[in-house]
């Protein structure tokens, strides 16, 4: 006989049957339902609330006793600070013979260590807190930014300060940006899309034109550190900068911190710095750099463009919004119906402070390259003789405004915005001005802006591609193509 009688393993097997299916009951009871699909409404039956009102955090605007202007803007939400300066100079500012001085002059400011601390004491003593400095110069700025945590603010803002006022300029580290800068020289002609944009910059405003003047190897030879010495104390000035802090600081303490640094900083001989040259188209027609090793066509067309406070800003942009996109004529027409392009585009993109460039174009296989052209002519003429539809108009319009949100993301870019306004003398709620002027738009509006701002008469047509497989010939288009000759002088 085993352990238990039968009757005894009858009735534990049958507890056993009634526990097991006990279970089985409490975990489907206690087990989460499949989740039920929710029956997709369509996309005209989806409502959404409106957007709320924009609201610009607040800031302090003051100036020092030297003439440093400071913007400061608290922001709690991380243990960061960063902030940046904004220099009244630029390479508008340099002689034509020495082009590149601006640029190794913002780029030696950092890189070149200071009068306190030699170049590689102080990438360690940044490094070791896990901040940053950098500084640059272009056309028509300069700027000088920090990134740091809040614990380490009072020693990397005086690390900031000591670049800004004492660079050193160490002449080791200015040959290797020269280095560099010769390297990139030797380099330019490698890639289609660069020669294009290059050579088309040159046409618009003219060679010697600070917006489209090249270096060379024989400006880099005729720049020594005494001239990187003298552009730095020529342009830059307490009083033509403008400096913006955000971030997790103290006001009181951060005002203390930047009186007893840059407040030391004297006054330069850049008093009267002359405003950078607007800008003004030197040719127009067809011209052709023939690269045989392509098989394809690099195209721009397009001619000089309008400053940001031009009064049909508004309106422009909302024909960039009809012209390009997945949604846009240029898309539809010659990309789509035509298959002529992977990408083609036309914007009308003006500058701050000098005319900007109206630029089209894109790429397509050699054979079609003429067929390409006088497509992108067509559709610009189309945009100048009749209104746009008024689906284009709001669809152009949404695409705007809709984006309109993305320029306050962050209290950094709102601050920055801020400064720039002031730095190119535009009033400060001229951001809000351009979206005012976008939802005011008619069809009306944006056909007479495309007939003041697209002139068919001033057109440049730049292609870079291969003269051998481009049939028909460039000359069907109605001119002779001119060739652009893109070979880097030697170095003497």
């Amino acid at each position: 006989m085993g352990l238990f009688s039968r009757r005894s393993r009858e009735r534990f097997i049958a507890l056993l049957f009634l526990a097991v299916a006990t279970c089985v009951v409490l975990l489907t009871l206690s087990w989460p339902k499949p989740a039920q699909a929710i029956e997709p409404k369509p996309y005209e039956a989806l409502v959404f609330p409106p957007l709320g009102e924009i609201q610009i955090p607040e800031f302090e605007r003051y100036e020092l006793d030297n003439g440093l202007v400071v913007y400061l803007m608290e922001d709690h939400d991380l243990p960061l600070v960063s902030g940046s300066a904004t220099f009244r100079t630029g390479s508008y500012l340099e002689p034509a013979a020495q082009t590149g001085l601006a640029g190794i002059t913002g780029e030696a400011m950092r890189l070149g260590g200071t009068v306190n601390h030699p170049p590689d004491e102080l990438n360690q003593l940044l490094e070791q807190r896990a901040a940053s400095v950098e500084t640059s110069i272009g056309s028509t700025s300069g700027s000088a930014g920090f990134s740091t945590l809040t614990e380490d603010l009072a020693d990397v803002f005086e690390l900031y300060a000591d670049v800004i006022m004492q660079p050193a300029f160490d002449e080791t580290q200015i040959a290797l940006i020269e280095g560099r800068t010769e390297g990139g020289i030797s380099r330019r002609n490698d890639d289609p899309g660069d020669i294009a944009s290059r050579e088309f910059r040159k046409l618009i405003y003219g060679d010697e034109s600070p917006y489209a003047r090249m270096v060379e190897y024989a400006n880099l030879e005729s720049i020594s550190r005494d001239d990187v010495i003298d552009f730095y104390e020529r342009t830059l000035a307490p009083e033509n900068t403008i400096l913006g802090i955000v971030g997790d600081f103290d006001p009181a303490q951060m005002k203390a911190l930047i009186d007893r640094t840059l407040g030391n900083w004297q006054s330069g001989d850049s008093n009267a710095i002359a405003p950078p040259p607007e800008g003004q188209q030197q040719e127009t027609g067809l011209f052709f750099v023939d690269q045989p090793q392509l098989t394809q066509s690099t195209i721009h067309v397009g001619h000089i463009g309008g400053e940001l406070r031009n009064p049909y800003h508004p309106s422009m942009a909302v024909l960039n919004e009809v012209l390009n996109g997945f949604g846009g004529r240029l898309f539809n027409e010659i990309r789509s119906r035509q298959g002529l392009a992977y990408s083609v585009y036309a914007f009308w993109s003006p500058r701050f402070d000098y005319n900007g460039i109206f630029i089209g174009g894109g790429s397509t296989r050699s054979e079609a390259t003429v067929p390409f052209i006088e497509s992108m002519y067509q559709e610009l003429e189309k945009v100048r003789e009749e209104p746009i539809t008024d689906t284009e108009l709001a669809f152009a319009k949404d695409s705007v405004l809709n984006s309109f949100v993305f320029n306050f993301q962050t209290p950094n870019q709102t601050l920055s915005r801020l400064i720039r306004y002031e730095y190119y003398d535009y009033p400060t709620d001229f951001v809000f001005q351009f979206r005012d002027g976008v939802e005011q738009a008619t069809a009306a509006s944006v056909l007479e802006a495309a007939q003041i701002n697209l002139d068919p008469e001033k057109l440049i047509t730049i292609v870079v591609g291969n003269s051998a497989e481009i049939v028909p010939d460039l000359a069907t288009l109605g001119t002779e193509p001119v060739a652009i000759d893109i070979t880097i002088p030697n170095p003497a």
